[in-house]
């Protein structure tokens, strides 16, 4: 260590090259035995394995978040028990078509008292990132509050909004558009 007078900011110790170097291949270390350990511990997550009956992130296997379908190459396979809901273009109301799948949905939450939802907010890929996160959120509070009037408890759901960023189809077409602007609930326990 090298002490140089740096003006009227009086002294300052300067590391040299060597232990610089040290303290960088210390970090280096520790960085990639903290990294492989996490990655062991949570080596059955999201596998809804037996024993632990959780997917990952807390969700139950059936349905499964759209980053958890993503991360594992399933974005679009619903397979819960409910049921998406569809929206109109740079719009976050209810169509007439979907009180039935709500109405679906909040029978299901019902007579599953333990069982909690997750809505996810979902757009096409036109506008910006902050608009559609701001649609999505809207489109997630809109159905929360739709299941909320059907009598299913506020503190039994959750929203989140993606945005464009997981759409379950990707051509620039209005079909494709139309999928992707949807609200997708994810079944916890």
């Amino acid at each position: 260590m090298t002490r140089i007078q740096r003006g009227r900011g009086g002294w300052a110790v300067e590391v040299g090259g060597l232990t610089r170097a040290a303290c960088i291949a210390v970090v280096v270390v520790g960085l990639a035995l903290g990294g492989c350990s996490s990655k062991q511990k949570n080596a059955g997550a999201g596998t809804g394995g037996p024993g632990n009956g959780m997917g990952e992130n807390g969700l139950g296997g059936a349905g499964g978040s759209s980053l958890a379908g993503l991360q594992h190459g399933t974005v679009g396979a619903n397979g819960g028990p409910l049921s998406d809901i569809h929206f109109g273009y740079n719009d976050a109301t209810i169509q007439p078509q979907d009180n039935e799948v709500l109405k679906s949905n909040a029978d299901y939450l019902s007579k599953n008292a333990t069982v909690r939802v997750q809505i996810e907010g979902h757009c096409d890929d036109r506008g910006s990132e902050e608009y559609n996160i701001a649609l999505g959120a809207r489109r997630a509070q809109a159905a929360k509050d739709y299941l909320s009037t059907l009598g299913i408890s506020g503190d039994r759901m959750s929203t989140i909004s993606y945005g464009k960023e997981l759409p379950l189809c990707t051509e620039e077409t209005d079909d494709c558009w139309a999928r992707n602007r949807r609200d997708h609930f994810v079944v916890s326990q």
